[in-house]
């Protein structure tokens, strides 16, 4: 009997061993990302250490206050498995936030902060590479 719990437990954890490699591999951030509204297209890419984000492409360059090859998420670094920080500029208002990217499959969320991070505004953005 204890040699069968023995077994078991050692089949366990080389069970456990060989799936946590994969639970703890982070995502890849890097790609061209499409905003929710459909609205225009980022390209994450590393920049040195850290990951940059570049407007790619607009739906209505004309009506917007971005502009392709435009700069908005810089110097983000890794901050857990699929999270990242460093900082965001907004077009919009043309200011620069505390910026935060989590990736989870094909969905990306970027948000920038105030407030040392406790207010966000964040978008949604889905892989378009």
């Amino acid at each position: 009997m204890a040699r069968m719990t023995r077994m078991a437990l050692a089949i366990s954890a080389m069970t456990g061993a060989i799936a946590l490699p994969g639970a703890a591999a982070a995502q890849d951030a890097t790609g061209t990302w499409l905003r929710e509204n459909g609205e225009s297209r980022i390209r994450i890419a590393k920049c040195g250490e850290a990951l940059c984000g570049t407007v790619v492409w607009l739906k209505n360059p004309a009506e917007s206050k971005s502009k392709v090859g435009q700069r908005v998420f810089y110097d983000m670094v890794q901050n857990g498995a699929n999270a990242w920080t460093g900082q965001a500029f907004n077009p919009e208002d043309g200011k620069t936030y505390a910026g935060k990217m989590t990736v989870s499959g094909n969905a990306l969320t970027t948000a920038g902060c105030i407030a040392g991070g406790w207010i966000c505004r964040s978008v949604s953005w889905s892989r378009s590479n």
